[in-house]
């Protein structure tokens, strides 16, 4: 009997160390691997690739294509290559490409990692929101139900028709006393709204506008835009020429604001990372990258993969910063919570 309860206690805790003898066995056979370091040279150079695309995305040229933009929109997803380099590199039992990726993850990190931590507060003075509904929009009324729904005070809708706007104008009747629509784009407040007027973005039409509201800390510059969208053609790359030339003049009109306080609502077609909107990222920070947690994709809304809509700030403190559920469109809307009261340096 104590022969078999000896028996019986050793193999069971043998479990542990045949675990601990598979990890020595496989260590001890790369370390008696000559050639862990002259395999997966190859992995190894896509790895430093990798990198220094991500590194230099800045210095990638846009006269093919708009190459360097169309990077810069999806720069993020670059990082999906790094674990499929790591696996590779363990497949090949390569120390030289597992060293190498190493450094797309580093530099991955460096340009994101901030972004996965949740930098949201609970204060401030005035929500905002912004939504491009969609002209194809097969539900206004409930869109614009949903959106109103967010508690917003001040909300922003794009690519509004002529057809839909009684229709978006009805249903948010209840909830905000003040708006405005120029051409294609819409400002709603729950305070007094002053001096709405069409900014000139350099299309021809307006997809634009400016207004003062009057909030109970204050009075905010409020910009509702949507720049002009890019396609992504065999024949001609990444095209954006009218996108970057709306966004310069956008830049222009935000720098000659006279209010101090400023915010800018709506779908910019392009990310945060792309070179083409520095006339307006410059000079204004994203509600998102300040207080927001995670990357807010906006866009598609059935699988989002690039926040395309933008909410930024210039003389006011970012607090909170959230994407909205979906709704009809193919955007999804987004909302931020900024403080009005505090001078922001």
């Amino acid at each position: 009997m104590a022969q078999a309860y000896m028996t019986e206690t050793g193999s069971g805790g043998q479990e542990p160390d045949r675990r601990g003898s598979r990890l020595r066995r496989l260590l001890d056979g790369w370390r008696g691997d000559r050639g862990i370091w002259r395999r997966g040279l190859i992995l190894a150079a896509l790895a430093v690739i990798l990198a220094l695309v991500m590194l230099l995305h800045a210095q990638i040229p846009n006269t093919i294509g708009n190459l360097g933009s169309l990077t810069e929109t999806f720069l993020p997803w670059l990082g999906l290559f790094i674990p499929i380099l790591l696996i590779l590199a363990f497949v090949r039992k390569s120390a030289s490409a597992l060293i190498a990726v190493l450094l797309p993850a580093s530099v991955w990190l460096n340009l994101f990692g901030g972004l996965l931590t949740d930098k949201t507060g609970s204060g401030g003075d005035l929500t905002v929101a912004t939504h491009n509904v969609n002209a194809e929009n097969p539900d206004p009324s409930g869109t614009a139900r949903d959106v109103a729904a967010s508690g917003a005070d001040v909300l922003a809708l794009e690519e509004l028709t002529a057809s839909a706007v009684p229709v978006y104008e009805k249903a948010l009747a209840s909830t905000y006393k003040y708006h405005s629509v120029q051409g294609t784009v819409g400002l709603w407040s729950k305070y007094p709204l002053t001096g709405a007027q069409p900014v000139d973005i350099k299309l021809g039409w307006t997809r634009a506008m400016r207004a003062t509201v009057t909030t109970p800390a204050g009075q905010v510059a409020i910009y509702v835009a949507h720049l002009p969208s890019v396609r992504v053609k065999l024949e001609a790359g990444f095209t954006a020429r009218q996108r970057d030339k709306s966004a310069d003049a956008l830049g222009e009109a935000i720098a000659d604001e006279p209010l101090k306080k400023v915010v800018l609502l709506g779908d910019l077609n392009g990310t945060m990372n792309d070179r083409a909107l520095n006339a307006v990222t410059a000079q204004m920070r994203s509600t998102q990258g300040a207080a927001g947690s995670g990357f807010g994709f906006s866009w598609p809304a059935s699988f989002p993969m690039a926040r395309i809509d933008q909410i930024m700030v210039k003389g006011i403190e970012p607090e909170t910063s959230w994407t909205l559920p979906e709704t009809g469109s193919d955007h999804l809307p987004i909302a931020a919570r900024v403080k009005v009261g505090a001078t922001a340096s």
